[in-house]
């Protein structure tokens, strides 16, 4: 039920993408999902498109895989698609009875399900290419001048990763209590809506005290570790811009540059 679930997962291969600096790649992915709201016409999304078909070409992660991350957001993508095709108003395309379909609602329909796509996609190549560690260290070194201000900048860096971390983790213990219990007799697919959410009540229960057994086992091995946060702890691998680095940041910015230009002189 759960196994397709790839949010948070670390897919790992040899890639242009995989070894460029955690830091690079989280403020790409930043203004990827930012300029994802500066435009409004096709033209916008033909360059988006580019650049994230581009992108996943030189990851190497396959598409299949990819396209396994929007299965946990595909009913909200299709509600999103429903309300804005039935519920915007324009001139009308299809009409029957109490049913009206107008030509804009199938625009801003069509745009909003590709605006979704490109956002759980986007943001799923930052983890599917980068290690936990990796992640945890460039959310760290970007926040670090917030640590003057006293916000404890390692601790929620570590917190972030962890959370991602376990999330394939939790996600496979969850399919092998369903498999437990379907053996037992459990049935989570037939039967009404309550019925049904009585039967995950069997899986939420065990699935919550394993979860806290291993945030407590992980909380006595860091601490038997002598872990006390990120005050004056070294790294074996610190972090180093390099020339693909700050090409790639050249790339970003010639990015939003053509993305404003297309969506300011062809607006459709």
């Amino acid at each position: 039920m759960l196994r397709d679930i790839t949010i948070g997962q670390y897919y790992p291969v040899e890639s242009k993408i995989h070894t460029l600096d955690p830091r690079v790649k989280i403020v790409a992915v930043f203004i990827y999902l930012i300029s994802l709201f500066l435009f409004h016409g096709f033209a916008g999304y033909l360059v988006v498109t580019v650049f994230i078909v581009a992108a996943v070409v030189m990851s190497r992660v396959p598409f299949s895989f990819m396209m396994k991350g929007l299965k946990p957001v595909l009913f909200l993508i299709c509600f999103t698609a429903f309300f804005n095709v039935f519920f915007t108003p324009g001139e009308v395309f299809f009409e029957w009875k109490f049913i009206t379909i107008s030509l804009q609602g199938l625009r801003k329909g069509a745009f909003m399900v590709l605006r979704l796509m490109y956002l759980v996609v986007g943001s799923s190549l930052l983890t599917y290419t980068t290690t936990p560690n990796k992640l945890t260290d460039g959310i760290e070194s970007l926040l670090k001048p917030l640590g003057r201000l006293g916000v404890p900048v390692h601790d929620l860096a570590m917190m972030m990763s962890l959370a991602l971390r376990f999330i394939p983790i939790l996600l496979e213990e969850a399919n092998r209590i369903i498999r437990a219990q379907s053996a037992r007799g459990a049935d989570f697919e037939e039967g009404t809506l309550f019925q049904r959410l009585r039967a995950m009540v069997s899986i939420l229960v065990p699935l919550l005290v394993s979860s806290t057994r291993r945030a407590y086992d992980l909380a006595l091995a860091m601490e038997a570790r002598c872990y006390r946060g990120g005050e004056g702890r070294t790294k074996m691998k610190p972090l180093a811009y390099r020339r693909r680095d700050v090409m790639t940041y050249a790339l970003c910015v010639l990015y939003v540059a053509v993305l404003l230009t297309v969506n300011h002189f062809v607006p459709f």
